[in-house]
């Protein structure tokens, strides 16, 4: 595989990242069997590994530990993740208030349960799960640096935080002369692209390594979900029903969507699967996706994807089905209010009003998806959209020069 660089860490990392979530009591209950799919990703090339403690309550560190206790250790770039409580299940009420946040408190005591369940002496990448209302971005930077400089982590990142949080907590850290987050992990798959407009804009102004998970949008392409077909049984389905069912008009739009994409990969020769990964990794502020199989087949039809890189054409069709900066194919980008033959509006925003960002640095106004190799690609029209509808943006009156004045 060719790898790239994590940030500005200097680490390198595989284009794809092994996402743990699904080895424990969440998908794959069986130690041995999720050991072997985590030593064929090794096999294949694969350096990068990413788990929580949350996942099944620790059991999926735990099963990391014991893939790497063979000696492999020292060849992959481990991360792992808090937030999420620990002393009830996910989502569950109850539980102690102060195992749980990212709280200094916190952090100190569950970097070293993840320790011990890993089975290390350090973690390469240690990742705030959640932004934390109740708790001050300083307190939780400076934790981690300290954590950093003892040594138990080299690095560390933040995971699910829209781009103001994002840019606070990287002038929090300058001025306060901290550690800063150099990873951003967010939701980001061909159904899901709100983040082209604010965060992934904000991520590479600071030269963050940037983890989509979900790259195939919760199962939604996989190919399992067809029109006119059944809907699948799924794991995943059984814990969450809500977001499969087909009575639900945004999962219809989610599915009508699937659906076309399928035609394109198949025009295309290839899987929907290859199809949404190359996606993901076509954007120059991508590092890597996180897969998360469950199954060894599953892992198989992912690996490949690295493989692939989608033509203009194709990602112009992607463009047609769910244009960039959607939210979801349900939530397009508002258009400006201005006559009907102006594009799309492309401001941020306006594209995700659930998250509310600051101004936009200036490569934001460049906005959605740019692709590698065309710094200003982002489909037919919506570069010139993008300046047409930036706010404050005035044409010149003609007339004379400014008066000078003694």
């Amino acid at each position: 595989m060719e790898y790239r660089s994590l940030g500005r860490t200097g680490m390198q990392v595989s284009p794809l990242c092994l996402g743990a979530m699904m080895f424990g009591a969440w998908g794959e209950p069986d130690h041995d069997t999720s050991i072997k799919i985590i030593h064929r990703a090794l096999d294949a090339g694969i350096n990068f590994i990413d788990t929580a403690d949350v996942y099944s309550q620790g059991e999926s560190e735990v099963i990391v530990g014991k893939a790497l206790s063979n000696g492999r250790r020292d060849e992959v770039i481990l991360a792992t993740k808090f937030h999420f409580p620990m002393d009830v299940a996910m989502g569950q009420p109850g539980g102690d208030p102060s195992k749980r946040g990212n709280s200094r408190r916190w952090i100190i005591q569950e970097v070293d349960n993840s320790l011990r369940r890993l089975g290390t002496d350090w973690i390469d990448l240690y990742q705030v799960h959640r932004p934390d209302p109740d708790t001050a971005v300083e307190e939780t930077l400076s934790a981690l640096t300290d954590l950093q400089r003892a040594g138990k982590i080299r690095a560390f990142g933040s995971s699910t935080f829209p781009a103001h949080e994002t840019v606070e907590a990287q002038w929090t850290a300058r001025d306060r002369v901290l550690g800063r987050f150099v990873t951003e992990q967010p939701p980001y798959s061909i159904l899901v692209r709100g983040i082209e407009a604010d965060l992934l804009p904000v991520a590479q102004r600071y030269g963050m390594g940037v983890l989509p998970w979900s790259p195939l949008a919760g199962g939604w392409l996989t190919g399992r979900y067809r029109t006119g077909r059944p809907a699948p049984t799924s794991y995943r389905a059984e814990r969450m029903p809500g977001r499969y069912d087909l009575s639900d008009p945004d999962n219809q739009r989610k599915l009508d969507a699937a659906e076309a994409l399928a035609v394109v990969a198949e025009n295309a020769g290839l899987s929907l699967v290859h199809l949404a990964l190359a996606f993901v990794l076509a954007h120059p502020a991508v590092t890597a996706p996180i897969i998360g199989p469950r199954t060894m087949d599953q892992l198989e039809s992912q690996l490949d994807a690295v493989e692939v890189t989608l033509s203009t054409d194709i990602l112009d069709q992607i463009d047609d089905i769910v244009p960039p900066a959607s939210p979801s194919p349900a939530q397009t980008p508002a258009t400006c209010h201005q006559p009907s033959k102006t594009p799309p509006c492309a401001d941020a925003a306006q594209a995700d009003a659930s998250q509310p960002e600051p101004d936009m640095p200036a490569e934001a106004t460049r906005a959605g998806r740019l692709r590698r190799g065309r710094p200003s690609g982002v489909g037919p029209g919506l570069y010139r959209t993008a300046r047409r509808c930036r706010p404050g943006r005035r044409r010149k009156a003609p007339g004379r020069a400014p008066r000078r004045t003694r």
